[in-house]
């Protein structure tokens, strides 16, 4: 389908006004470094946790979220723990704060206050770096991959060539995204943190009302039973077994042909053993939210608040503001390629890329006009993603790189114009490896399994155990990267051979995870722990609890009246009731554009409760 001219001009309308306000607040950007990534630290804690779920929302994870709902009903709301999304929760309730106490621009900085300036300090320094940047050029190429799928579903081939198609059949994906690419990097490059954030609130807004007028289209149109028509039985139910215990080839009706051949799906997923997969994202998801934020625009924005109490109420809201909406979409969509699936979906059930079935819904059910301001909506997800992704990058090359190994007394001038630089060499790289990129599920399950694996051991060990040293996190890094760069290279041999088979990259996690962990230890014992003063500092700054016992000690001789952190077992609770927020505030949409109103009153209940008891426990307790 290709787009009315109206939509074409409604959706060029605010591509133009998106460029003239990044533009506009580009000036106050490049007074120094500091302003250029983390704001000057002035921003308001809601400005950035609207941002921060703006560039959450992101049309590939969209996209994704539509095909689990799609393939596994309400139990897919347990499938985004895989990322796993309750590391907000951790955050929220006390890693953001610990993380903005540190008052550093970069993860990689951070790396000073914990280990302090030797070898093993600088050697991890620049492994935090080489990861940040493998991360963020992950992120960019799944991006990539995203919004070209999306904008072939509208609009006319740029290459139409029958010959040219045959030999590369993505062509016309990957030219619309290397277009919407260059426009947002324009905007991004030339204002940083200030025009990333001013734009993605404004673009919020615009995905909101898209979400709000998706869910009631859906509601409108398609009744409570032309749902129950095309579902199998628990579909509905949020709860599950051991086993998935969907069965979609007892369906009968027009569409039951195409729907029967989601068992197949379900079958490559590889999540039919539903316990088991909830198992291990439960024990990755603990892990690696315990580790805090990877060095990416999440922590961006928590070192852009203006202190720890902020940092914390920024994290939250990040939950609130990001979860109904989108769920609210997602469920609409959903709704509506389900109900119509056997005219929406023509293509070969033996190949099928579910993961474009979201612009297939726009294109055919939504009205012009609506269409085009919808689009703009979904454009501003992706560009709100893409932004938040290319301003994280530069920080790690210009602050950790050039100013503290190269040239560190240059002027504020020449780090801004080195950071313009470094974001167009991210968007190279990253668009580059997106041409090569065929599936936006393989991209997110390599990055949150099989790269997050590598990340988690050591920067748990770091915030809790205090005779972990600088040598211990730079081989447990470097031990994790690596295994997370050469396992995809086995994905087809015995390794594959688990309970859930054919889903490589969550195999992969425990294993690079316990590879990370050796790489840890031995580092550690083979070394002398950090200094005192190294240790006595960072305790009593960033205020960790967990195993600091002797630098706990030597901190009381010198001054008698400093306490301890002694929240661990409130935080824990805290944590246990977030969690059961934030699930709530996923579900309870989902019930809604279903209309399951005994779920959906449950559901809001629950989120009223908890939000009275972190009111108490929580909300009440911050401090800087």
């Amino acid at each position: 389908m290709n787009l009315h001219y109206i939509d074409l001009g409604i959706i060029i309308l605010y591509l133009i006004a998106t460029i003239v306000i990044g533009y506009w607040v580009s000036k106050r950007a490049s007074q120094s470094i500091k302003s250029y990534f983390l704001g000057g630290n002035s921003l308001p804690w809601y400005f950035l946790g609207v941002s921060n779920a703006s560039g959450m929302f992101d049309i590939a994870g969209t996209m994704l979220l539509v095909y689990w709902l799609c393939l596994y009903g309400l139990k897919s709301v347990w499938i985004p723990w895989v990322w796993p999304v309750f590391n907000q929760i951790f955050l929220m309730v006390y890693l953001s704060a610990w993380l903005r106490r540190s008052n550093v621009m970069t993860g990689a900085e951070w790396i000073k206050t914990r280990f302090g300036t030797g070898m093993g300090a600088r050697l991890s320094h620049i492994v935090v770096v080489v990861f940040a940047l493998v991360s963020v050029i992950g992120f960019l190429s799944y991006g990539f991959k995203g919004i070209g799928k999306f904008t072939t579903a509208f609009l006319p081939p740029l290459i139409s060539n029958v010959e040219t198609l045959a030999r590369f059949p993505q062509i016309n994906e990957n030219l619309y995204a290397l277009i919407l690419m260059a426009i947002t990097t324009f905007y991004v490059v030339k204002g940083g943190m200030f025009s990333v954030v001013i734009t993605e609130v404004i673009q919020y807004g615009i995905l909101t009302i898209a979400a709000i007028a998706i869910g009631i289209i859906a509601i409108s149109n398609i009744s409570p039973d032309a749902i129950t028509a095309v579902i199998p039985d628990g579909w509905k139910n949020i709860w599950f077994g051991w086993h998935l215990g969907l069965d979609w080839s007892n369906l009968s009706g027009t569409a039951s042909t195409k729907l029967s051949a989601f068992s197949d799906w379900v079958a490559k997923d590889g999540y039919e053993m539903f316990g088991l997969f909830f198992v291990m994202v439960l024990f990755k998801g603990i892990f690696l939210s315990a580790a805090g934020p990877a060095p990416n625009y999440d922590m961006q924005r928590v070192l852009s608040t203006r202190n720890p109490s902020e940092a914390a109420k920024m994290s939250s809201l990040v939950s609130v503001v990001l979860n109904p909406s989108r769920y609210f979409m997602v469920a609409g969509l959903t709704l509506l390629a389900l109900v119509h699936f056997d005219t929406l979906y023509t293509a070969s059930l033996t190949e099928p890329d579910f993961e474009s079935i979201l612009p297939q819904v726009l294109a055919t059910y939504v009205p012009v006009g609506l269409l085009g301001f919808l689009m703009a909506g979904l454009l501003a997800a992706f560009m709100s993603n893409f932004a938040a992704t290319v301003n994280a990058a530069p920080a790690y090359i210009v602050n950790d790189i050039y100013k503290r190994f190269i040239n560190p007394n240059a002027s504020e001038k020449k780090y801004v114009k080195l950071s313009y630089i470094s974001s167009l060499a991210v968007v190279v790289v990253g668009v580059s490896i997106g041409f090569l990129i065929t599936s936006i599920n393989d991209v997110v399950l390599w990055i949150t399994s099989a790269l997050w694996g590598g990340y988690t051991a050591a920067n748990v060990l770091k915030w809790y155990w205090w005779r972990f040293n600088g040598y211990g996190y730079f081989w447990g890094m470097v031990t994790g990267l690596a295994a997370s760069l050469v396992m995809p290279f086995f994905s087809h041999s015995s390794i594959s051979q688990f309970p859930i088979a054919n889903n490589f990259n969550m195999n992969a996690f425990p294993i690079i995870f316990g590879i990370s962990i050796i790489g840890c230890i031995v580092g550690t014992f083979l070394t002398k722990p950090e200094d005192n003063e190294t240790l006595k500092k960072f305790y009593k700054s960033v205020r960790p609890w967990g195993f600091w016992k002797p630098v706990h000690k030597m901190v009381i001789q010198e001054d008698p009246s400093f306490e301890g952190n002694k929240d661990f077992k409130r935080d824990m609770f805290n944590v246990v009731i977030g969690i059961v927020w934030q699930t709530s505030l996923v579900a309870f949409p989902v019930f809604l554009v279903l209309r399951e109103w005994k779920p959906f009153v449950i559901a809001i209940s629950i989120i009223a409760v908890t939000s009275v008891i972190l009111k108490f426990t929580w909300w009440n307790k911050l401090k800087n």
